[in-house]
């Protein structure tokens, strides 16, 4: 019996991680710094999982940006023009072009040469990686790519490993999940049909990995968890034929998470490898089904503990599935592990000493899933006694979470019940609304406004804190954001932006904000994860029912408009996206949660527009992100998601204007469902894919209006107005340019103003061009 780990977070329980990116970008430290850094990192993360009691860590999970990109690397999948030649090893100069695109020195790519602002790389696109908050890169490949290994980092990192001294696992992603994550270049041809190509480099990373002496191999395949065409199945099948026994005596782990098996249950097993592991937590009605048919010399890796929420595992419950698994087959051929990696997971709960004692009862962040893991593993090995103390503590804090008053809210639940269609319905339909709020508005044709936040510079992130600690007392915190608000202000008119935000400088977060002005919400000091690259979030917790207790944003969003006669948009979270990143409550049905929130921000924008506001965004980034991974359950989760928006929305006036805003996203499939919120203004990120995102609205005829991302603000890349106004004229190809809006990609607020002013000013400069061109 193995405790074992499917991967551990990279970014360091202080976000050492972050830090040394950020110096190693802005050119204040070198090269061989951060690799020491991150070598610090990973010899730390391997320490504090044995110390957990973990029998095998796992190695080469750790990326200085993403997994998919350095796969991407590893195997030589690096588009022309990123300064890469075949046969060469990547340098950090390609990698992070690849990652964060590349433009001038002053704009931090690292490189240490001068390329010019607005000219240089974009980025490669980015997306959710499945249904989680983490983003990953979109590899690109083309017609007869040729993959050929540029070096063997996860042999380097098993050696790092094992001379360290730890009993190490390497992690690799697995080829089909690979292909299926990236897309080819010219958008003909099918990923997969570049398999026969790519194996050859996973045999040698085996060959070598076995000549280093790995025994296991840890091969990730979360596709198999989502619906597979025969293609995808023929693909798993000759993958997995091809790469079974090129190097023995390596033995190969597939790992599956985000969810069961179902159809691909037997696929899996089928598959001539030595193990496989199992989403329990999100899947439990997969065991039974796999210990009757899986082969008597498959290992099986049981995923027991929640790698993705912060909640204590219910170890008698998980105890329980263990012995029934160890009933039918022998203790050295079962793992017990997280339920993925634990990427999605804050570090170390006991960081969180400011946080409710109750609350932090109930918790388990990852290092201490990691000592329930190794608890489960010992009561299996030494027998259940000696871990009943374990398990009565652990059936001790399951009751108190369960019967603590502070999860249920009586008037909630009533104004739930209360609740009818018509609170879901905007009085007119469209084209009345959008008549009624041109003539308030008076706006150009393409209308220029940004996402919402502007940049949060050292010296707001200071104050805040000075705030928080107690030395900046609250008439002096609040004179500091009214100054910051009128300076916002004069920049926006002075730059042309039509429709402006107040710029957000008293949120630390677009969810944390909201979570600390509603009840049933906790935050953390450190409970950090990485949402990509070097950003990182820190979800609150969403522990028991939501209300409002009072206004949130009223009082800044109306000062904001006293100071302009141009229209501020006010800005809220949406219900779906305060639930997808947060940790939720896992004790009643979703639908309820997104419910509750629903109503509690109704009460929020209906007192928006009863102080003067015109425009009212309500962001939806996660609504795609929440999509089921199968298609039979979303028809539900759709009419939920949909629903709850238009509750959230529904209770103003024709002539206020609705927006919302949506990040990276394929939209083909729930098309029909972002018309059905009916908001009347959407934006989304379109700036990587230059516009071909748009392709489903055109295909749909969307009828409302479109806001298409000019900038990609994930990119320190400064693009030139020429470039936006193509990008425009592309989007006027797809929708009618007299429902266009000029918007960046997403907000500001991890951008520098050095580079925010100069792309303003560009994107202004777009759509003046296009309105004089259209009135000629």
């Amino acid at each position: 019996m193995t405790a074992t780990s499917l991967g551990f977070p990279r970014i360091g329980a202080r976000r050492e991680l972050k830090t040394a990116l950020e110096r190693f970008w802005s050119g204040q430290a070198d090269e061989a710094s951060l690799r020491a850094t991150a070598a610090a990192l990973r010899h730390r993360h391997w320490a504090l999982q044995r110390e957990a009691g973990i029998d095998t860590v796992p190695c080469g999970d750790f990326s200085l940006y993403d997994h998919v990109l350095d796969t991407a690397c590893a195997v030589g999948a690096i588009p022309p023009g990123y300064g890469w030649r075949p046969g060469e090893p990547v340098s950090l100069e390609t990698y992070f072009a690849l990652a964060r695109g590349r433009g001038g020195q002053e704009e931090g790519c690292g490189c240490g040469h001068e390329h010019g602002q607005g000219t240089g790389l974009p980025a490669l696109d980015m997306t959710k990686w499945f249904d989680t908050n983490y983003h990953n890169l979109t590899p690109v490949f083309r017609p007869g790519q040729d993959f050929a290994p540029t070096g063997f980092p996860a042999v380097e990192s098993f050696e790092e490993a094992r001379q360290a001294g730890f009993a190490a696992r390497p992690v690799l992603l697995g080829p089909v999940s690979f292909l299926l994550l990236g897309r080819m270049a010219e958008g003909d041809g099918d990923p997969l049909d570049l398999l026969p190509g790519l194996l050859p480099v996973y045999a040698e990373t085996l060959r070598r990995l076995a000549a280093a002496g790995a025994r296991w191999v840890q091969m990730d395949e979360p596709c198999l968890v989502l619906d597979l065409g025969d293609k995808a199945r023929a693909a798993y099948q000759s993958a997995y034929q091809a790469l079974a026994g090129v190097a023995p005596p390596l033995s190969l782990l597939l790992t599956t998470y985000f969810g069961g098996l179902r159809d691909n249950l037997d696929l899996a097993l089928r598959l001539p490898v030595e193990g496989l592991h199992l989403d329990l937590v999100r899947a439990p009605e997969q065991l039974a089904p796999a210990l009757r048919a899986a082969p008597a010399r498959m290992v099986l890796s049981l995923g027991l503990v929640d790698g993705r929420n912060v909640w204590r595992t219910d170890l008698r419950r998980a105890f329980g599935l263990l012995r029934e698994a160890a009933a039918n087959r022998r203790p050295e051929a079962l793992l017990v592990a997280p339920s993925c990696s634990l990427l999605h997971s804050p570090i170390d709960l006991e960081q969180e000493t400011a946080l409710d004692p109750e609350l932090r009862g109930w918790m388990a962040f990852a290092r201490q899933k990691l000592e329930e893991v190794a608890i489960l593993a010992r009561g299996l090995r030494e027998g259940p006694g000696t871990i009943e103390p374990a398990l009565r503590d652990s059936d001790a804090r399951q009751e108190s979470r369960r019967a603590s008053p502070r999860l249920h809210d009586p008037a909630v639940a009533a104004r739930l019940a209360a609740g009818s269609a018509a609170d879901a319905t905007r009085q007119a339909p469209f084209p009345e609304r959008q008549a009624a709020q041109r003539a308030r508005l008076r706006l150009p044709p393409y209308p220029t406004t940004s996402i919402g936040s502007l940049p949060q510079t050292a010296e707001i992130r200071a104050a805040r804190a000075r705030f928080r600690r107690g030395e900046l007392d609250e008439a002096g915190y609040e004179d500091f954001l009214r100054g910051r608000i009128v300076e916002a202000i004069r920049w926006q008119e002075e730059a042309g932006i039509d429709m402006p935000v107040h710029g957000e400088f008293e949120r630390n977060d677009m969810v944390e904000h909201f979570a600390e002005h509603l009840s049933g919400y906790a935050v953390t000091k450190h409970g950090w994860v990485q949402s990509y690259g070097s950003r990182c979030v820190k979800p609150p917790i969403l522990y028991g029912d939501v209300s409002r207790p009072a206004p949130m944003t009223v009082r800044w969003s109306a000062y904001a408009q006293s100071l302009t006669a141009r229209p501020v948009k006010g800005m809220l979270t949406g219900p779906v996206t305060m639930m997808q990143w947060a940790f939720v409550r896992d004790d009643i049905p979703a639908a309820t949660v997104r419910r509750q929130l629903a109503y509690a921000l109704r009460d929020e924008v209906v007192e928006l527009e009863a102080a003067g506001i015109a425009a009212v965004q309500i962001d939806e980034p996660a609504i795609r992100e929440g999509l089921p991974l199968r298609r039979a359950d979303r028809e539900a989760y759709l009419h939920d998601a949909v629903e709850c928006f238009r509750i959230a929305a529904s209770g103003v006036g024709d002539a206020t204007q609705i927006h919302t805003h949506m990040c990276y996203s394929e939209f083909n499939d729930i098309i029909g469902s972002i018309a059905a919120m009916d908001a009347d203004v959407i934006s989304i990120e379109t700036a990587r894919s230059r516009m071909a995102l748009l392709e489903a609205f055109a295909d749909f005829r969307y009828p409302n209006e479109i806001g298409p991302g000019v900038w990609d603000i994930h990119s320190p890349r400064v693009p030139e107005a020429e470039e936006m106004r193509r990008l425009l004229l592309a989007a006027a190809q797809r929708i009618p340019a007299d429902r266009l809006w000029v918007n960046p990609d997403c907000g500001l607020k991890t951008r520098r103003w050095e580079e925010v002013r100069p792309a303003i000013a560009n994107m202004v400069a777009a759509a003046r061009t296009l309105r004089a061109q259209a009135a000629e």
